[in-house]
């Protein structure tokens, strides 16, 4: 599923393509992927307008239109965006396009229907009304609010830090990553943790997630003692050699190092 760094390069791409064109004609297919709008809303919402700017917050990406209107995407387990002007270069599973008058299009895509497109007035609103916590590269997400938010937490480690209530932005695989960089195991009690290993997590948390965004969320671009590109059972641990176990957590398949992961 997209995380944060493919979300926050979803939002880069978006920058970098999309904005303040002219949208000829808006296309859905199926009404499905909508959420709280219709197709027929889509069209009469949207056609005409332009996209003015986009913001991130956990694993959504809203994009601000000229009427003060917000479109919301969130990507599900394959979705992503694309951009292009040939019609022999369209993707497979597009589920809304967006044709600009310059003649490119932008889409959609979800293979598995997972992921929804949904509008909103307030950003922040949505936010509260979704239930989600600071983002994790927020920065006013600091060290303080970070311990503040797992204070009270019964949880396991990457339990933890995949409650989107607590921190948005985190999910399975990045979870795994930086429990590996902070040296913790995944079922490893919040509330055993001390200031000093808090202090760690914390660090460890940003810089993954910034690592990750500046390798365009490709494991094939990650440092070489990352665990993303071996994160499979039998997988060899890129710091000590061992191998890498995978275990169940809250029913979710979590990857770790024995012997890094103390």
């Amino acid at each position: 599923m997209p995380e944060l760094p493919d979300v926050e390069v979803f939002k880069q791409y978006f920058d970098a393509t999309a904005l303040h064109k002219e949208i000829r004609k808006v296309d859905v297919y199926p009404a499905q992927v909508l959420k709280g709008i219709t197709e027929k809303e889509m069209k009469l919402n949207y056609q005409g307008r332009k996209f003015t700017g986009a913001r991130r917050h956990g694993k959504y990406l809203f994009a601000s239109m000229d009427d003060n209107r917000w479109l919301v995407f969130h990507f599900g387990m394959t979705g992503h965006l694309k951009y292009f002007k040939n019609c022999n270069k369209q993707p497979h599973f597009d589920r809304a396009q967006f044709s600009f008058t310059n003649g490119y299009h932008l889409v959609y895509v979800s293979k598995r229907m997972l992921g929804r497109i949904e509008q909103t007035q307030d950003v922040d609103r949505f936010i509260r009304r979704k239930g989600l916590g600071p983002d994790a590269l927020g920065e006013d997400f600091d060290l303080t609010a970070f311990k503040a938010a797992f204070a009270d937490s019964q949880s396991m480690a990457k339990t933890g830090l995949m409650d989107q209530d607590k921190v948005a932005g985190i999910g399975n695989v990045y979870a795994d990553e930086i429990l590996f960089q902070a040296g913790i195991r995944p079922k490893r009690q919040m509330k055993e943790l001390d200031n000093a290993r808090l202090d760690i997590l914390f660090e460890k948390m940003k810089a993954v997630l910034k690592t990750a965004v500046d390798c365009r969320a490709d494991v094939d671009q990650f440092p070489d003692d990352y665990l993303l590109p071996r994160r499979e059972a039998g997988g060899v641990c890129p710091k000590c050699g061992a191998g890498i176990k995978r275990i169940k957590v809250s029913n979710r398949s979590a990857y770790y190092c024995p012997d890094c992961q103390t």
